[in-house]
């Protein structure tokens, strides 16, 4: 319920800005009372006393046999083992039992943790199963880890009970593999983990059943014999009825499968395996070939890149070709239960999907994520800063695609070492790799060290040093963060940074201050961002220096007795930016609104308006100049998705923007066709339509994806696209071959076409084979 006196302070706002800190106490007046569905615990249902589910694991006994990992629970020893059921609706019907059964049970040896899935369901034909690739399973969608458009369980695993750290584990009725770390909750999901574990599915009569393998020494547990429960959880989904239920943190009142710290305990995993040498070794050889355009000379004695049917100086066309041949290894080393040591040497990334094409309307630097395997690991261990809403992030203090990455090329890697994990209360991340300096071929030295204590159930305390050194330069930063939970729905952060740069400038202070509240009904989020004008985090990534941020996001979300209609979401986002002097910079605010039904379709149509200050001109596209000075703006956009659980499904958009005193006109989508489990389609495009009093110009993206899955272990992906401001058509082909667990062979075919004159000039084309295995001692 709302507040009584947000009525006195809104009805006493005289201005814009008093209306703005009236909604702010309000909101927070209302988070931190008590709220109705929070007085109603999970203790009142028959669960243990601390309101968490429990269940034990069984020993397998020697002369009991072993498991046979083929999906179906036929053994003895799963009919004996305690049973883990009593699911609950998340969605639709929050706290209501599941409408179909689930049942979990929990093995282990010497060796393995083995988990039984019975997921029954009265209607067992209409089950949806159309993924069989890896890593396809899942999605993280707005801070919530999603099923794509399958039925499936996924498994969540606190082995140090710490309450902010996991490990997932999903699969749907074909067997299909999903693999994350979970870092702080689900602030940080790393889906492009990899570990070693096995999965075997297979539909039944009475729904659906699925076995897990997951050898412990893929899990970090702690060293102690008997360290206590582990944390557990399950989650289920039953695609056809969009269902979503939980064993645990089913409430809606920020609970979900990702908030560790509202997981179940997983007792009885005792006298576990301690680690002997635990070393991982995993070579690759690499053969290749690479064709491009050669610089020649033409016949005024101008050097230049000679595309299809240009003259060089003999009036062909010139290319070179070059073979490659690589070696390289990576290691993974445990030196403490939990602490794990990783190196590489000369490591290749070659099998890596290629980025998006996207186009940059803004006068400020495109983001792109990381991809790369050896980055990725515990990749959350490492976050310093703010994330962007819908926009690059505007401070980060590391980020990883500044390493081997520049100007949008490769850089080779000479080696790198990491030393990540958790050691008692401590969560520790120490990474250095050393890269060729693509100016003048010596090396430059990259160091991240970041450590965090553990503070509260859920919070921690925390710094961060980086230091980036090259001939005759240098670079580091500094800082400390913090996150506290006051309440289980209530998350306070802050951080302080610093930055400093060999020569002048690049000597400067950051801070932040914020505020996150989750409901079910009720979501804000308030934050100021001050970064000074001379931040320099070489390592990082800032998008806009010299700025004094404020943000609001106020959600409120009703249920109203609608039938097929789940909830609305009303939404109000503001944000005032000014420089470091306190001159106005930016402005906008706008409402939004987001029906959703139960059938998976939604539909969002939002306004905003808005300020821009433009101290520089800046060129916005090829001879389309921007000039200083301030403009206005406004928005209005409308988007409308179906449910991923359709053969056929649909992503649409639309815009029309006042944009620099012209307009700007947006429309684009994605359109998925998944006939079958084996092969998928998606087909993308994005027009923008720009007219301004300096110049116009359109601008389109179109995309092709094509995957074939011939088994869970042998995939191939097909990646066309084309962007017409830079007249270019790049296609990429991968196949994935997983020949053992955790060894790969890919085959991988890239292209690029164009130029100014033609979209199908020749630039490059290279075909590359990559082998990798994977010894454990």
């Amino acid at each position: 319920m709302i507040q009584p006196r947000c009525a006195h302070w809104l009805a006493g706002a005289t201005s814009t800005v008093a209306g703005f800190a009236a909604v702010v106490l309000c909101v927070t007046a209302t988070a931190l009372a008590p709220h109705p569905a929070l007085a109603q615990t999970p203790e009142t249902d028959g669960r243990e006393d601390d309101g968490r589910p429990t269940v034990r694991a069984a020993r397998l006994e020697p002369l009991a046999g072993t498991i046979e990992i083929d999906g179906l629970l036929t053994e003895e020893a799963w009919a004996d083992a305690p049973v883990a059921e009593d699911f609950r609706q998340r969605e639709p019907d929050e706290g209501a039992p599941a409408t179909e059964r689930t049942e979990i049970r929990v093995l282990f040896d010497d060796r393995s943790l083995y988990v039984g899935v019975r997921a029954l369901d009265r209607e067992p034909e209409r089950v949806i199963a159309r993924i069989l690739q890896r890593n396809r399973l899942m999605q993280e969608e707005f801070g919530r880890l999603q099923f794509a458009g399958d039925d499936g369980v996924a498994l969540l695993f606190d082995p140090f009970h710490d309450q902010r750290n996991g490990v997932v584990f999903a699969a749907n009725p074909n067997g299909a593999k999903y693999d994350a770390l979970i870092t702080d909750e689900g602030r940080e999901v790393n889906s492009d983990w990899r570990g070693v574990w096995h999965v075997e599915a297979t539909r039944t009569e009475e729904g659906w059943s699925a076995e897990f393998e997951i050898p412990f020494r893929t899990l970090r547990y702690p060293a102690s014999a008997d360290a206590g429960p582990w944390g557990f959880n399950v989650f289920r989904v039953i695609r056809r009825k969009n269902e979503e239920t939980l064993w645990s943190a089913w409430s809606r009142d920020n609970e979900g499968f990702l908030r560790v710290s509202r997981a179940g305990n997983l007792e009885g995993l005792t006298d576990l395996p301690r680690p002997g040498l635990n070393l991982e070794v995993k070579p690759y050889v690499l053969s290749g070939i690479t064709r491009e355009l050669a610089e020649t000379t033409n016949g005024n004695g101008g050097e230049g890149a000679v595309a299809d049917g240009g003259a060089g100086t003999n009036g062909t066309e010139e290319r070179d070709t070059n073979g490659r041949f690589d070696l390289g290894v990576d290691a993974k080393y445990q030196v403490l239960p939990g602490l794990v040591l990783d190196l590489t040497v000369n490591p290749d990334f070659a099998q890596v999907e290629v980025d998006d094409e996207q186009v940059n309307l803004t006068r400020f630097d495109l983001f792109f994520p990381e991809k790369r395997d050896f980055f990725l690991e515990n990749a959350g261990i490492f976050e310093f800063g703010v994330e962007g809403f819908g926009e690059p992030p505007p401070y980060k203090l590391f980020f990883s695609r500044r390493i081997g990455i520049d100007d949008g090329s490769e850089v080779p890697v000479y080696g790198g070492v990491r030393l990540t994990g958790r050691v008692g209360a401590q969560t520790l991340g120490l990474l250095n790799v050393v890269t060729d300096d693509a100016t003048n071929g010596s090396a430059v030295n990259h160091a991240i060290l970041r450590y965090k204590r553990d503070w509260g159930t859920s919070g921690y305390i925390g710094g961060i040093l980086t230091d980036l050194r090259r001939e005759g330069a240098s670079n580091a930063t500094a800082g400390v963060d913090a996150s506290y939970w006051p309440t289980a729905t209530l998350n306070l952060l802050a951080f302080v940074a610093t930055t400093a740069t060999s020569g002048e400038g690049g000597d400067d202070q950051a801070y932040r201050l914020a505020a996150d509240y989750t409901g079910d009904w009720l979501g804000f989020f308030v934050q100021h961002l001050f970064v000074g004008p001379g931040s320099n985090a070489e390592l990082g990534f800032i998008t806009r220096p010299d700025i004094r941020k404020s943000n609001l996001f106020l959600r409120l979300t009703p249920r109203p007795p609608i039938p097929g209609l789940r909830k609305i979401d009303f939404n109000l986002q503001g944000e005032h930016i000014l420089n470091t002097d306190g001159r106005l910079q930016d402005w906008e605010i706008g409402p939004s609104v987001t029906p959703q039904w139960n059938s998976g379709e939604a539909i969002s149509l939002r306004y905003e308006r808005g300020f821009t200050r433009l101290d520089e001109a800046f060129e916005l596209a090829d001879r389309v100049n921007v000039p200083a000075g301030d403009y206005d703006t406004w928005e209005i956009g409308l988007s409308a998705s179906t449910s991923g659980n359709r053969v056929v499904s649909l992503n649409a958009s639309t815009s029309y923007e006042r944009f620099f005193d012209g307009k700007l006109v947006s429309a684009g989508g994605s359109l998925s066709l998944a006939p079958g489990s084996h092969l998928s389609a998606e087909m993308g495009f994005r027009h923008d339509d720009v007219e301004l009093p300096g110049g116009e110009f359109t601008s389109d993206i179109a995309s092709l994806s094509l995957r074939y899955a011939f088994s869970t272990t042998l995939t191939v992906n097909a990646l066309l696209q084309y962007n017409s401001l830079d007249r270019r058509i790049s296609a990429n082909v991968r196949l994935n071959l997983i020949h053992r667990p955790g060894s790969d062979l890919f085959i991988v075919l890239d292209e690029e076409r164009g130029s100014d004159d033609s979209a199908w000039d020749f630039r490059s084309r290279g075909l590359v084979a990559k082998l990798t295995y994977l010894v454990r001692l």
